[in-house]
């Protein structure tokens, strides 16, 4: 008996499982049937990327074999991009273009590989939570953004975001990781919105700054051009997939004369009143920064889950309000709602069910209707639209249940994460004068300052 119970295995909720117990078979098993649909799933999408299977849409996995290829080139030959206006990257991108080079394969070939290696690193970190949903929605609606989302590195991107989340626990291995992934792409600092207060949100900032100098300042030291990118994105239009794009297509049907044009790698509405729209865009997210400190500043509430879901609330928040909104960007919402439905105790499950929805109609507008699309065809435009609406929902949805599920404190950003409750034997209570507390005959619990 003693023997059981020292073996027993704790979950995160606190919980005791022992080996052989059903809950036990049960959860190997889930996860093995999650496993093998991962299996199935990417062996599919992995096919259909190379070209083995029929991919109805080759053009997806173009920037790979051309765009990336070139840059992959250009670095291995000791500069970045200088005076290329399509690299809008921070240094830490050099990297993740590099890695397929050391692969003894086809550069696609190789960086198809380590993309699905990412993917499978992402799910490995998500079967760790205690719940199985978060791994259940990344297993489903990756594959859904079918071969581009392997001819791309924000898979990479999204699977260090997962496993910094996952680590929270350990805020210098999570710093580390959120400084290595903001190296790559900029907008996983925002993972450290919803870091607890005191001790630890310094640690992981400062670990985070750690990861992301070492990454950068290694790059720049090693290559020269390394901060042409922060002018890249200067003079952009609005991207024609972008929330702040919807009313110009809408427009386009009734006169407006701008044109949509292959412009900073992307395409983009230009003409009269973009300027305006761009600076509107800018002005949300500076808004939506104020949000997130005003929350952080009201918030009571810390859980396991506060810290991904609101890593979640910011991303979607700065997504809709972008100039910008290209397909891939939805695998960073994938990864972050999975991170929050491994918790139990999350706010974000509407805010994953929108998402989840929202992914197949970015399929739908790209690269299935993207040439209509372009042309502003109203079907196209309804699908662009309704995906859109359903971000804008979610990243509101999010929001408010992020504020509201933060205003009961429920323990101390000292005690973040909980400490796992261990049995402890009974000890004689003290001995008391007079009746008891009106407090501890109504909770049960001695009243502050009784024992």
């Amino acid at each position: 008996m003693i023997s059981d119970v020292m073996v027993a295995r704790t979950t995160a909720e606190g919980r005791q499982v022992r080996p052989g117990s059903d809950e036990e078979s049960m959860s190997r098993e889930s996860r093995w049937s999650i496993a093998a649909a991962w299996a199935v799933s990417r062996a599919w999408l992995f096919l259909v990327t190379l070209g083995v299977l029929y991919n109805p849409y080759p053009i997806v996995t173009d920037d790979v074999r051309y765009t990336y290829f070139g840059w992959y080139e250009i670095l291995r030959a000791g500069s970045f991009p200088i005076g290329d206006v399509t690299w809008q990257y921070p240094p830490g991108a050099a990297g993740a273009l590099l890695l397929p080079g050391l692969l003894p394969l086809s550069y696609p070939t190789a960086f198809f590989t380590l993309m699905l290696a990412a993917d499978l690193a992402a799910l490995v970190f998500l079967l760790r939570g205690p719940s199985r949903l978060g791994a259940m929605l990344w297993v489903a609606a990756v594959p859904v953004l079918g071969p581009m989302i392997l001819s791309r590195y924000d898979l990479l991107v999204t699977a260090l975001a997962v496993a910094a989340l996952s680590c929270a626990a350990r805020p210098r291995v999570s710093g580390v990781l959120t400084g290595v992934a903001a190296a790559i792409k900029v907008w996983p600092v925002l993972l450290l919105i919803g870091a607890p207060r005191g001790r630890r949100l310094y640690e992981a900032a400062l670990w985070t700054l750690v990861g992301a100098g070492a990454v950068v300042l290694g790059f720049a030291a090693a290559l020269p051009g390394a901060f042409d990118f922060v002018t890249a994105q200067r003079d952009r239009g609005i991207e024609i997939e972008a929330v702040a794009a919807t009313p110009f297509h809408i427009a386009r049907a009734y006169g407006w004369s701008g044109e949509a044009r292959f412009t900073y790698g992307s395409m983009e509405f230009l003409g009269p009143h973009i300027a305006a729209a761009g600076r509107i865009c800018l002005a949300a997210s500076a808004l939506d920064l104020v949000w997130l400190l005003l929350w952080r500043r009201q918030a009571q509430r810390w859980t396991h889950a506060t810290m991904p879901d609101a890593a979640l609330t910011a991303v979607l928040l700065f997504v809709v309000t972008s100039r910008v909104l290209s397909p891939q960007y939805m695998v960073w919402l994938i990864g972050l709602a999975a991170v929050c439905l491994t918790r139990r105790e999350t706010t974000q499950r509407p805010a994953a069910v929108l998402i989840l929805l929202a992914v197949p109609l970015t399929t739908w507008e790209f690269p299935v209707w993207f040439g209509w699309l372009a042309a502003s065809e109203p079907q196209a435009v309804a699908v662009l639209a309704a995906r859109n609406v359903l971000l804008v929902a979610a990243a509101v949805w999010s929001a408010r249940r992020l504020w509201n599920g933060s205003r009961e404190p429920e323990f101390t950003a000292a005690d973040w994460p909980a400490p796992v409750p261990r049995a402890a034997a009974p000890s004689p209570a003290p001995a008391r004068s007079g009746p008891p507390s009106p407090d501890a005959t109504r909770t049960g619990r001695a009243a502050p300052g009784s024992v």
